[in-house]
């Protein structure tokens, strides 16, 4: 299929969660997803199969944001290197936040949810499906992050710069070179005491934006990457693996795209990363990943990780951590008037 043929794939899907209801969801998943699909979701939602996996994520979150809509910034669909057809879907899910999400207060205001979703594509069906809502990012907006505090900046992720994250197409073979000689650089060091072997410059521009997951949190430049995410990531794990192995890539002309479930191993035998102790834990992560190209190097970088999935192995339940936080705070529906005088 060509890409526009795959994006036409979800293009009812996309429609339906733009203004979305239960009803509409369910007859858009139902038509889309293959009854023997493996929908991989983000922790605590968990894999099942089917849309009704999906179906019941989703209803959830509409429950919790009632006016729910889908917001998506980037639009990617191709061939992987090794045959396989994916849609990687870059967005914000937004809503005002008026019960509770996986028993994270409502706020009453609206609310943002970064998301990266993949679908893998057989015969006009998903039959996979790779999700990373930003849970953290719900969790910080309510006041209810139980966690260490992230050391990069805290915001609503925003669309590429150039505005045109929904209208990419062409080769994007040079894109998908660059990046996956960028990760390979990357790699040489610690191993290779010298920080410089990595060659940042020939891959970064000045003036990038590595949006990371909330938890770790959004830096700008190289000394805001080094800073925010790098530095302490590499102290903690310097034996991580991942990246360029083990990893779906699509990439269409300036952008591209990778998912993997997981695709980065390690462990964890130093101090640094959000704050969690050097024990000795090996661990895996699903990272899901854009970047954008301008002038040659990268500009922009859109990071999702299954961040509670890594406290999940390391023996930390943060929903249930947060639970206790909330003992002596109400948790319940809120009921917001229209405004208008009586």
């Amino acid at each position: 299929m060509t890409p526009d043929d795959l994006k036409s794939v979800i293009a009812p899907f996309r429609s339906a969660a733009e203004t979305a209801t239960v009803e509409g969801l369910a007859e858009a998943i139902s038509a889309l997803v293959s009854p023997g699909a493996e929908i991989k979701l983000c922790h605590p939602l968990g894999t099942g199969t089917g849309g009704d996996h999906l179906l019941g994520a989703m209803t959830r979150l509409v429950t919790a944001m009632p006016d729910l809509e889908r917001r998506d910034m980037i639009l990617l669909a191709g061939t992987t290197p090794e045959g396989q057809d994916w849609i990687g879907a870059c967005g914000n899910y937004m809503g005002t936040f008026t019960a509770p999400f996986l028993g994270i207060p409502p706020t009453g205001h609206l609310a943002h949810v970064r998301y990266h979703e993949f679908f893998r594509v057989e015969a006009g069906k998903v039959t996979e499906m790779q999700a990373i809502w930003d849970i953290p990012e719900l969790m910080m907006q309510a006041r209810a992050w139980p966690m260490a505090p992230q050391l990069g900046a805290f915001l609503c992720t925003p669309g590429p710069m150039s505005g045109d994250g929904l209208f990419a197409n062409g080769d994007g073979q040079a894109t998908m070179d660059h990046v996956i000689a960028m990760l390979t650089d990357l790699s040489r060091h610690p191993s290779n005491p010298d920080p410089e072997i990595m060659q940042p410059r020939r891959y970064w521009h000045p003036r990038f934006n590595w949006y990371g997951p909330a938890g770790i949190g959004t830096g700008r430049g190289l000394s805001g990457f080094r800073h925010w995410h790098q530095m302490p990531f590499l102290n903690a794990m310097p034996d991580r693996q991942g990246g360029a192995v083990g990893a779906h890539w699509v990439a269409q002309g300036e952008y591209v795209c990778e998912t993997g479930w997981p695709n980065m191993a390690m462990t964890i035998t130093g101090d640094g990363f959000m704050g969690i102790a050097p024990s000795g834990q090996d661990i895996t992560m699903r990272s899901l990943d854009f970047w954008r190209m301008e002038g040659g190097l990268i500009r922009e970088n859109w990071v999702l990780v299954d961040l509670l999935d890594v406290y999940r192995q390391i023996g930390v339940d943060v929903l249930g951590r947060m639970a206790e936080f909330n003992k002596a705070r109400p948790t319940g529906p809120l009921l917001i008037s229209d405004g208008m005088p009586a």
